[in-house]
């Protein structure tokens, strides 16, 4: 009976110290939660943060890279350029000359600055051209004075082909300039030598006697300055 009076005391004491502890403990377990909630925001924050510098930086890069390192855009052919009418060329010319002027061709390649010059001239000096109003001289069928020359120019009307009708119309040129031995003023003349050249090609011709000048622009006005031939199968 004696040991009552101390385990009732052993028992209070017992209790008061977990009243007392239990308290703090619950304070420290809350304590530690919130500090490991914490601490987890504040990773996750920083792995934003570290996420928003990275896609910074890349964007950074890729705006400053060089213009050489992004893929070459398509080219895109403008409507009416060069290219869109035609890899070849044919150009009826006339110039200035002692008398009547000189009616010719250039032809060749649009992205080559050498050019090919088909007329029909009489072969020799002065003399040849005059008695080449009378009868039949000798000529020539390649360039003559002045051809190449942009201030003796007087009018131009040039059209373009593809490949495979280049090809056949520079042959029709170059056998015309095989098979034209002549000149006469009147007939075989330098106008009439482009006329076959701009017939062969399906234009429309004006007549041979007029002034080389007037027959290019009229080459030009009666096919409403048709820039694109194509031929066709017959020819």
């Amino acid at each position: 009976m004696a040991n009552r009076p101390k385990r009732l005391g052993l028992c209070l004491f017992a209790g008061f110290a977990l009243a007392v502890l239990l308290p703090c403990k619950i304070q420290s377990a809350a304590a530690n939660e919130i500090d490991i909630r914490a601490g987890s925001e504040r990773f996750i924050s920083q792995r934003r943060e570290v996420h928003k510098r990275t896609a910074d930086a890349n964007a950074l890069v890729s705006s400053e890279a060089p213009i050489e390192s992004k893929p070459a855009p398509r080219s895109v052919r403008k409507p009416g350029s060069v290219s869109a009418k035609g890899p070849y060329y044919v150009d009826f010319r006339a110039r200035t000359a002692a008398s009547w002027g000189h009616a010719f061709v250039w032809f060749g390649k649009t992205s080559e600055r050498e050019v090919e010059v088909a007329g029909l001239t009489p072969a020799g000096d002065t003399l040849a051209y005059v008695v080449g109003y009378l009868t039949w001289v000798p000529s020539e069928t390649g360039a003559s004075y002045g051809d190449l020359d942009p201030q003796y120019l007087t009018a131009s009307y040039r059209v373009y082909l593809n490949e495979p009708d280049a090809k056949r119309v520079f042959a029709y040129i170059k056998q015309l300039q095989a098979s034209s031995p002549v000149w006469n003023a009147e007939t075989s003349n330098c106008t009439a030598f482009i006329g076959s050249i701009a017939d062969f090609m399906g234009l429309k011709v004006p007549l041979r006697w007029e002034r080389p000048e007037e027959y290019v622009n009229s080459l030009k006005a009666m096919n409403g300055g048709r820039q694109i031939v194509h031929l066709s199968s017959e020819q």
